[in-house]
């Protein structure tokens, strides 16, 4: 299993490229689902959820042809099997996008109910009220989401659906079915997240009739068929937000390329009132830092507000800043997992229910860590950037689920870290 061993104590100075983001490149692949003629992905990021999501739509008899330079191509012409069996799903929450498309394009699927990072609850009830209120005739059997169109209807149909609670795969779900469905689709409570956006620009490329994504209220006219396209995967968002906390935790200058700063605002205002200076550049984000900041509270919430999947990072750079902060994580029960890890590198925190209260500490202190989730790890490995001494960060895999080759691109910045397999 591998492991990273990181050397603290050296700022960070250069340029660091930004990967494509595994949030959009994942619904992507499955949108490539609900057409039979090819559909080509650009800036797709080297990951194991991608490559896992790759592996599952091939078993389904999916052609896919990937180069060296980041480009996917998917022809599902000859798809002959609409179901994601619980072996390839297991790993991966995001799954669950197959649902829509299969039932869209085939009328019918069989989806595993899904498995991920252990972080909390992340229901797939309004998964199946939505495909439901389209008409889809859903049963849970044996741990499988089995879906098929009622007898005599060859599509869905458009539906008003409004989910009790603002759900992001949820949306990409139902915007992927809805494309395909005869006549209107009101998706209201929709998530914002730039990656759903992203998604929609796509599908409008293949033909998809889509108002107001970006807004909580989505407008979809279903077509009766879908082209091929080409598309480019957005930037990650998150993986910029991360290398942004590194950098302010750990002192410097980088500039992030491809980093985009209108889908960081939240993140970008706690860094400059921490201290950082964050500026948007051609291109990209620079963000420089003299080290130690001053502690910010925050509190986790959808889209424009500050991500959750950006707490444990920001937790880090907390747990060395100056002065005391709250953290409160509104979106899943179970994402404080890296607070016990983190105070054996000497972290200040103490965890109540959904609040941690950080006071922040001169110093950190390396030591051996386990990652227990993708942004769990990320935070540990920001956390070992700033401690004395050499710390080792076991479990990356989970790590490797979500970044692009991050130990290569701390080094080439200034980091001394290395893999130790």
């Amino acid at each position: 299993m591998d492991k990273l061993l990181i050397r603290g104590g050296h700022q960070l100075r250069g340029e660091v490229r930004i990967s494509g983001a595994k949030n959009a490149a994942l619904p992507e692949l499955c949108a490539a689902l609900l057409t039979a003629e090819p559909v080509v992905l650009t800036n797709v990021p080297r990951l194991q959820d991608v490559a896992t999501m790759l592996t599952l739509i091939r078993n389904m008899g999916v052609t896919i042809e990937r180069d060296g330079e980041g480009s996917v191509r998917i022809d599902s012409a000859r798809l002959s099997s609409p179901e994601a069996p619980y072996e390839l799903v297991k790993t991966m929450r995001a799954a669950v996008l197959a649902l829509g498309p299969l039932l869209a394009r085939f009328g019918e699927a069989t989806v595993s109910l899904p498995g991920g990072c252990a972080i909390g609850s992340r229901p797939v009830d309004q998964h199946i009220k939505g495909m439901q209120a389209m008409g889809a005739e859903i049963v849970v059997e044996h741990g499988y989401m089995i879906a098929k169109l009622p007898k005599g209807w060859t599509r869905l149909k458009g539906a008003s659906i409004t989910t009790d609670m603002v759900t992001v795969t949820g949306t990409e779900n139902f915007l992927m079915a809805a494309s395909l469905a005869e006549g209107e689709t009101v998706l209201q409570n929709a998530a914002q997240e730039p990656e759903i956006s992203d998604l929609a620009e796509m599908l409008i490329a293949m033909g998809a009739n889509i108002k107001g994504h970006g807004t909580s209220r989505i407008v979809i006219q279903g077509v009766e068929k879908l082209s091929g396209c080409t598309h480019e995967v957005v930037a990650d968002r998150i993986e910029a937000g991360t290398f942004l906390c590194a950098v302010a935790a750990a002192g410097g200058d980088v500039v992030l390329r491809h980093g985009r700063a209108d889908h960081l605002a939240a993140v970008i205002d706690k860094l400059r009132a921490a201290g950082a200076t964050v500026t948007a550049v051609e291109g990209g984000i620079r963000v420089q830092s003299q080290g130690r900041l001053t502690a910010q509270s925050f509190r986790t919430t959808e889209y424009p507000g500050f991500p959750t999947d950006m707490q444990a990072q920001f937790m880090a750079l907390n747990a060395i800043a100056s002065g005391s902060s709250k953290v409160e994580e509104t979106i899943f029960e179970n994402r404080f997992m890296h607070v016990n890890e983190m105070t054996r590198l000497g972290a200040n925190i103490q965890v109540d229910g959904r609040l941690a209260v950080i006071d922040g500490v001169e110093k950190l202190s390396g030591a051996t860590v386990m990652a227990t989730d993708l942004r769990a790890s990320a935070s540990l490995v920001i956390a070992g950037l700033v401690a004395e001494g050499e710390t080792l960060v076991d479990r990356i895999y989970h790590l490797d689920r979500g970044y692009d080759q991050m130990e290569a691109k701390l080094r080439a910045i200034g980091a001394d870290i290395e893999r130790i397999r």
